[in-house]
């Protein structure tokens, strides 16, 4: 991919939607954390083994690592020339600089009490206590709260996570849990991310809970408070469900386990991660705002986390897509179809301000509602143009393609003018939706 070399107080920056995270001139291919965490104290004790390789020829490496120190650092298993923290980065200069196209991996030794990060546009996130536990909400900017980093969306690599935590507690993180091993008096928990995530996407949650078993293939599990009662039943009852229409609609579903985490404490929104999502207790009901919630970040397992943007600005890509999966469950369960609920979120968007560009946002309304049910309306709006059987094979052959991997905006319009352009023009309708702020009619 093309790389525009930014700075920012003389540190590479790689995405003006987050600056300060991110060094484009280095990629991760696999972070490998051993974390102990101290739940009484909040006090975090990590090591990280990145492999890495060098995108262009590196006098220095930049990662980024919020509020928390480093002790040590080895590259390639020796002392580098240096190490220094400025500001949330941590910047590794090496004794000689790494050739182009050059392996090499860094060991990081780090301490310290986490905390959230809050950057000019965006709300706290991150390493997170709750009344009786953590949980780690990364999306956009959290991930350099708990572990040393590339945070960038487009440098996704395989995760090796090991948490010791006490015995009364369970931790879940991405992937599949591998084993546990019980020592005195803690317990760590060793979980497997094979396949490719972005930073955001990772995720440790901790907390005193019952791990229930909801059957289907591949494994759907919940991790859940003691006393979740029949709350848990209405809202996730159909979970199973869920995830059998969704892989009929979008294409097998594409990690090894899904899991489920709700917290004793309430949340404000539910928190995606890749392979599992968290959720606050006050979300268990029946009710469709909580309802479709569970299949919105369901759903961003396909949109989002296996297929991933390249840059921010493309959020429409994960958020758009994951509303619209509401609507499709909606309907496929028996309740409203996406027309109606296209109309209503029509006519509501057509009462606010039209200074929305969806293709470009803007950092301070990337997470704006209109984001979401705009794209939303997008995706409808080509449904109605080029009929349900071309709309659903451009999304399963959207995530076969680009599973994986990172998107933008130009290689979703690219493949469905490829895929159904033949029979129809669909240049003026992208334009419309994606490129221009006044709200299109509905074809």
């Amino acid at each position: 991919m093309e790389r525009v070399k930014r700075m920012r107080d003389g540190l590479p920056t790689a995405d003006p939607y987050l600056p300060d995270h991110g060094d484009p001139s280095w990629s991760a291919e696999h972070y490998d954390l051993d974390l102990d965490y101290d739940l009484v104290r909040n006090h975090l004790r990590g090591q990280a083994t990145i492999r890495g390789r060098a995108v262009e020829e590196c006098g220095r490496l930049v990662l980024d690592l919020a509020h928390l120190r480093a002790t040590k650092v080895a590259l390639d298993g020796t002392a580098p020339a240096r190490y220094a923290a400025r500001g949330h980065r941590l910047v590794v200069t090496p004794k000689q600089p790494i050739a182009a196209g050059a392996e090499f991996e860094l060991r990081i030794t780090y301490t310290g009490r986490p905390e959230p990060l809050m950057d000019e546009h965006h709300e706290d996130a991150g390493w997170e206590e709750l009344t009786d536990g953590v949980i780690v909400a990364g999306q956009p900017h959290g991930a350099p709260t708990w572990f040393p980093c590339n945070d960038r969306p487009d440098d996704k690599a395989s995760y090796s996570i090991a948490v010791t935590a006490p015995h009364d507690y369970t931790v879940v993180a991405n992937g599949r849990l591998g084993s546990t091993r019980r020592r005195s008096s803690a317990t760590t928990w060793f979980y497997e991310q094979a396949e490719p995530m972005a930073t955001y996407l990772a995720t440790v949650q901790i907390g005193r809970y019952d791990v229930r078993d909801l059957g289907f293939d591949p494994p759907l599990k919940a991790a859940v408070p003691p006393d979740a009662g029949e709350g848990f039943e209405a809202a996730f009852g159909r979970n199973a469900d869920m995830l059998a229409t969704f892989a009929e609609l979008f294409g097998p579903y594409p990690f090894p386990t899904y899991s489920v985490v709700v917290t004793d404490d309430d949340l404000e929104i539910p928190l995606e991660s890749q392979s599992l999502s968290t959720f606050g207790r006050n979300f268990m009901t029946g009710d469709w705002d909580s309802v479709r919630l569970v299949a919105h970040e369901l759903a961003h397992q396909w949109f989002g986390n296996a297929v991933t943007l390249k840059r921010w600005q493309d959020i429409w890509l994960h958020e758009g897509f994951a509303c619209y999966s509401e609507w499709l469950w909606s309907e496929r369960s028996g309740g409203e179809d996406a027309d109606h609920w296209a109309a209503h979120h029509h006519e509501r968007l057509s009462r606010l301000d039209q200074d929305l560009l969806l293709a470009d946002p803007g950092p301070a309304l990337m997470f704006d509602d209109r984001v979401y049910k705009r794209g939303a309306l997008a995706l409808h709006a080509l449904r109605r143009t080029v009929g349900d059987d071309a709309f659903f094979d451009l999304l399963k052959a959207w995530v076969a393609e680009h599973s994986g991997g990172n998107v933008t905006t130009a290689d979703f319009v690219a493949m469905a003018v490829e895929r159904c352009g033949p029979d129809h023009d669909l240049t003026d309708l992208f334009v419309a939706w994606l490129h221009r702020t006044e709200l299109p009619a509905l074809p």
